[in-house]
């Protein structure tokens, strides 16, 4: 790109870069201690380092975070506006096996660069609080606070389902898929249980909740927060499985519908569903491979039902005695409460359109709140 200067216009390399080596110089940004100004914070995602540069996405968030940055200190506070880099994990694992380098040295010098181009498009960083998730003297204390958590017994191991990509071996979350693929490789995403460690954050639900109700957020964040909290009051129920001498147990916020449970829908990956009781081991299995295709958020968001009961499986519904089949289906998630549901069509649209479209009992048990009358 040529500088406009010559033909009369604005002379971008001349006056940005005397700017940007004056705010480096006298470091501008930096914010300090000042009593008689009101505190303001504010802070982007930090960046994954793990690539030769930034993309369009880094600054098309970054500039609007420093324009508010900006606005504050132009309305007399004391604002912290810090960068930093999240350099340590997966990602910088994945770079440096593309490339054939030590992690750190990649790492190292893509933060070089990111620095030098966040400097160049003149954003206003307190770069003296920089910090980078890999420098030792950082996550000495993410280990230090891990310990804690495992001493308190906060910190546990659990099998969970995860996104895998099975080419570039790592775990995605759902922003890193695009349409199912692996944003890095485009290969075949697949659904892979994996013993990790846990936080106990269940434990500070209430406190978290009740937390929301203090900060500035607007009511759409507040109620994604809460979502993803997730505090449900409700009971455990037992459903034993005579075939097997095993157990079910379903957590529901309805137990007063109990009466209307007349089928129950376990998770393709639920340990009954590879039980040698179940006769149809073949049209499982086919179900569970073609389910483990299928990331989170398509389970999630698949309006047409599908399934397979599980032949020579029967659950005993506690409170009627009856014996009621059990399904498998994509729809229940196995590292959503207990992997397995209790199904109550009467009062459930979901488990309505399922037994329907199963040729499933419907049983009303609460006046006025039968799904199937419109």
């Amino acid at each position: 790109m040529s500088d406009a200067g010559s033909n009369g216009g604005y002379p971008f390399s001349k006056i940005e870069q005397k700017w940007q080596k004056f705010w480096d110089d006298q470091e501008t940004f930096k914010t300090v201690e000042d009593l008689s100004k009101e505190k303001y914070y504010t802070l982007v995602e930090f960046p994954f380092p793990s690539g030769q540069g930034l993309h369009i996405g880094h600054p098309r968030s970054y500039t609007a975070f420093d324009t508010v940055a900006r606005k504050k200190r132009m309305e007399g506070k004391n604002v912290l506006f810090p960068m930093g880099f999240d350099s340590f994990g997966m990602q910088a694992e994945q770079y440096a096996i593309k490339t054939g380098q030590h992690p750190k040295d990649t790492t190292n010098q893509n933060i070089e660069t990111y620095i030098g181009q966040l400097k160049r498009l003149g954003l206003s960083f307190d770069w003296s609080r920089c910090v980078s998730t890999s420098d030792p003297e950082y996550y000495k204390w993410t280990q230090w606070m891990f310990i804690q958590f495992f001493k308190k017994g906060m910190a546990y191991k659990a099998t969970d389902t995860i996104n895998w990509c099975p080419a570039c071996k790592l775990a995605l979350t759902n922003e890193e898929l695009e349409k199912g693929k692996c944003e890095r490789c485009g290969g075949d995403v697949i659904q892979k249980e994996k013993s990790q460690w846990t936080l106990k954050m269940q434990s500070y639900s209430e406190q978290l909740l009740e937390g929301l109700d203090h900060v500035d957020y607007t009511d759409n964040i507040k109620a994604q927060q809460r979502n993803w909290i997730g505090k449900s009051v409700g009971a455990e129920v037992d459903f034993k499985v005579p075939a097997t001498d095993d157990t079910l147990t379903v957590f529901t916020t309805r137990p007063d519908t109990i009466f209307g449970a007349t089928f129950m829908v376990i998770a393709p990956e639920h340990p009954l569903a590879s039980s040698d009781k179940v006769s149809n081991n073949i049209d499982v299995k086919a179900y569970q491979d073609a389910s483990n295709k299928k990331t989170e958020m398509e389970r999630l968001e698949n309006k047409v039902k599908t399934g397979v009961k599980l032949d020579g499986i029967n659950a005993v519904n506690p409170f009627t005695g009856k014996e009621i089949p059990v399904f498998i289906s994509d729809y229940v998630m196995m590292g959503y409460g207990t992997g397995a549901i209790m199904a109550v069509p009467a009062h459930d649209q979901r488990d309505y359109d399922f037994a329907k479209k199963f040729d499933c009992d419907i049983i009303p048990v609460l006046e006025g709140g039968d799904v199937s009358v419109e």
